[in-house]
């Protein structure tokens, strides 16, 4: 199993903790989290563009000119495509462009994203963030301690209000508990700051 180092928020070693060879040791499969990141940000397009065909807009009910003996080609509403403020062709409609992925190639995805984090020396994991009040300062001086200074994604193990509001000033830093984790913002992140709690809920989800 590997071995990776916790540091407290000052950015001070005080130990080790054993990952998981099946989720933070495996060849990571790159065409599998490239579909799951395409369908995440299929999934969350709000698909509300709308256009109006030539049915749909107002006017050109009666012809512009009769049919023949004007020497125009012959028209039939001034409201159609090739006139100007006439209908859209095959104008864009209200849709959904959801679509779902197999449970098994999202749970190589989640293992192949861990996994690619930790040979990048991409993973931090702190042994615990102890916030007794609101304060940004805090996990902007733990983020610098740890050399986290790019995107970094926040991993807890379970709803924490005072870091949640803490980090959420910080441009780039996100945070998120380990049953809301996706691919694309693990991948999205430069560093993958987990709370050691959160090792053993990530384990017992995906191993």
């Amino acid at each position: 199993m590997p071995n990776i180092a916790v540091f407290d928020m000052a950015g001070k070693e005080v130990g080790a903790v054993e990952l998981s060879d099946s989720i933070f040791g495996i060849e990571p499969n790159v065409s599998v989290m490239h579909d799951v990141v395409v369908n995440h940000l299929a999934n969350k397009r709000q698909g509300t563009q709308s256009a109006l065909t030539r049915s749909e807009v107002s006017g050109g009910g009666r012809k512009p000119w009769r049919q023949k003996g004007t020497g125009h080609a012959r028209q039939g509403s001034t409201r159609s495509p090739q006139w100007t403020h006439g209908g859209i062709v095959f104008a864009p409609k209200p849709r959904s462009y959801r679509y779902v992925l197999n449970k098994k190639v999202r749970r190589l995805a989640m293992k192949s994203a861990f996994s690619s984090k930790f040979i990048d020396n991409n993973i931090v994991v702190i042994d615990s963030m102890p916030m007794e009040e609101y304060k940004t300062k805090s996990v902007v001086n733990m983020l610098n301690a740890v050399g986290a200074n790019g995107k970094s994604l926040i991993v807890l193990p379970e709803i924490e209000d005072r870091i949640i509001k803490s980090a959420r000033n910080i441009p780039g830093v996100k945070t998120s508990q380990v049953c809301g984790l996706n691919v694309y913002d693990i991948l999205n992140a430069k560093k993958l700051i987990i709370l050691k709690d959160s090792i053993s809920k990530i384990e017992e989800v995906y191993a």
